[in-house]
């Protein structure tokens, strides 16, 4: 599972990124695998990665009506943009932390 910051989540509600295109488009190949092994994220990540790799679809999601304590609610509506996601990715966290805890 992928995380992401509310800043993200917002970016990405707006179809926006961060990533600044034209500056990358300018690097060479050399300086992009010098980025590339020196980003802590990255070092992990097997060589080979791409080869395993799967594309997954987003799960499909149900429209309910759900009753939620006001200040909750709120709480979520003041992060901005993507509220609702964020809402979605609180609760899957805790259905997986739930599912691991009761097979451990």
């Amino acid at each position: 599972m992928t995380k992401f910051s509310a800043a993200d989540l917002e970016l990405r509600a707006r179809k926006e990124s961060r990533t600044d295109m034209t500056r990358l488009r300018q690097m060479t190949e050399a300086e992009i695998e010098e980025k590339i092994a020196a980003d802590t994220d990255w070092h992990d990540v097997p060589s080979d990665w791409h080869l395993k790799a799967e594309a997954v679809m987003p799960n499909a999601k149900k429209l309910l009506s759900l009753r939620i304590d006001a200040e909750v609610l709120d709480w979520f509506r003041n992060q901005g943009a993507g509220y609702q996601t964020r809402m979605n990715a609180v609760l899957r966290s805790f259905m997986e932390h739930e599912a691991k805890r009761r097979v451990g």
